[in-house]
């Protein structure tokens, strides 16, 4: 691990819900940018969001409550019914955040 990815921690979480179709991943990147966090958003072939989000584990936290948070405080589009436990690995040097 380099210098850079020291005290990088990443996360894969898994958000069920309307949540495709309606910007759900644009406003996952830009709360990502906002907390300084690099990795990615997809869509899943079974209706859900993927987000894996590296960087400071309390601002990886922090998104994953902002995915979490009922209601919404920043607008996020879409409705979530449930959103997965972080399942934390190794950081793997991501760099930006992408909707995929």
């Amino acid at each position: 691990m380099d210098q850079e990815q020291r005290g990088t921690e990443r996360a894969t979480v898994f958000v069920r819900g309307r949540v495709q179709g309606v910007g759900f991943r644009w406003w996952t990147r830009a709360r990502a940018l906002e907390l300084g966090l690099a990795g990615w958003a997809r869509n899943t072939a079974d209706g859900r969001v993927e987000v894996v989000a590296e960087g400071p584990r309390a601002a990886v936290e922090a998104l994953h409550g902002l995915l979490a948070e009922e209601p919404s405080t920043t607008g996020r589009p879409g409705h979530v019914a449930l959103v997965s436990a972080p399942l934390w690995a190794p950081a793997k040097g991501e760099s930006g955040f992408r909707e995929r």
